[in-house]
């Protein structure tokens, strides 16, 4: 059964092409990120949690030295081919949608907990062989684009991950019990708007605060999304999870925390406002957090 160890295997190989590219290059920075993003994927079962642990120290001590430095342009000399460009693009999704959808109807092949995620990555690979074939670019090309392309965001690709892990960290800590002690003090007895609204903002705050929604979730969902809406009120738990995490979401919109979303467009469109981005987001963020908060009071209940 084909899973997620398949998703690993690929992305730590790219990872590790990464590596080398850049140790061709002459950039030891990037090579050793790259490097021990490689090993994390390809090994990280096999070291432990001491072992993931110095590995995840190792690429903050990189980043935060400043050792990373950006990969040059390539020219390839390939023809443009205006639209039909987006052919390639649109593989990805369509894999990832039909994938999940034969998994269902022939089960047995792919694991049914990460289908999605297993197609999505297939389709990568599909898209990336119709497009070499295609367009014959030399062998490098696409990978050299793709460290560029790395390389232009540097640290902040692994930003989500690693927010991820803190939100985990702060659940097993508990800290979603102790914000929802304070929370209940704040939610009227038996009030289940009261609850929406603090469940939908919280995840936007939280997420303002740590950058990232799936951080925050872990938090909010002990708080007030399981205790209250849930078991309390006996909401549908996936469209609290779902809706949750898209007020998360609006969050991100709004936070320079989420680097890799608002702050590294920033300095790659060279906008003299490095937070020009989050300002022009406010404006959907805002009322789409109360719309979410809305689905969810309709949806759920």
């Amino acid at each position: 059964m084909i899973g997620l160890p398949f998703v690993y295997i690929a992305t730590g190989l790219l990872f590790g092409l990464y590596a080398l590219l850049s140790v061709r290059d002459r950039r030891p920075g990037n090579a050793g990120f790259w490097g021990l993003m490689a090993l994390s994927f390809l090994l990280g079962d096999r070291i432990g949690d001491i072992g993931n642990g110095v590995l995840a120290l190792g690429l903050v001590a990189i980043a935060g030295t400043g050792l990373m430095r950006p990969a040059r342009a390539m020219e390839d000399g390939v023809a443009p081919r205006g639209d039909a460009l987006f052919v390639p693009v649109l593989i990805v999704p369509a894999a990832a949608l039909g994938g999940t959808l034969l998994a269902r109807a022939r089960p047995g092949w792919l694991d049914p907990q990460q289908a999605t995620l297993v197609a999505l990555v297939a389709g990568v690979v599909v898209a990336l062989g119709i497009a070499c074939l295609w367009l014959r670019p030399r062998p490098q090309t696409p990978f050299r684009e793709g460290l560029r392309l790395m390389d232009s965001i540097g640290w902040a690709a692994v930003l989500p991950q690693m927010l991820v892990s803190l939100g985990a960290i702060f659940a097993l800590s508990g800290v979603g019990t102790v914000v929802g002690t304070l929370l209940g003090a704040v939610i009227p007895e038996g009030s289940l708007i009261g609850a929406a609204i603090v469940y939908g903002v919280g995840m936007a705050l939280f997420t303002i605060v740590m950058g990232n929604a799936f951080a925050a979730f872990p938090v909010m969902m002990a708080a007030v999304g399981l205790p209250l809406l849930i078991h309390g009120h006996h909401g549908n738990a996936a469209a609290i999870s779902a809706i949750g995490m898209l007020s998360g979401f609006c969050g991100t919109l709004l936070t320079p925390m989420a680097a890799n979303f608002n702050i590294v467009p920033a300095a790659l469109l060279e906008l003299r406002n490095r937070n020009g981005v989050v300002r022009a987001q406010m404006a959907t963020a805002l009322p789409l957090l109360a719309v979410n908060i809305a689905l969810m009071v309709w949806l759920a209940f």
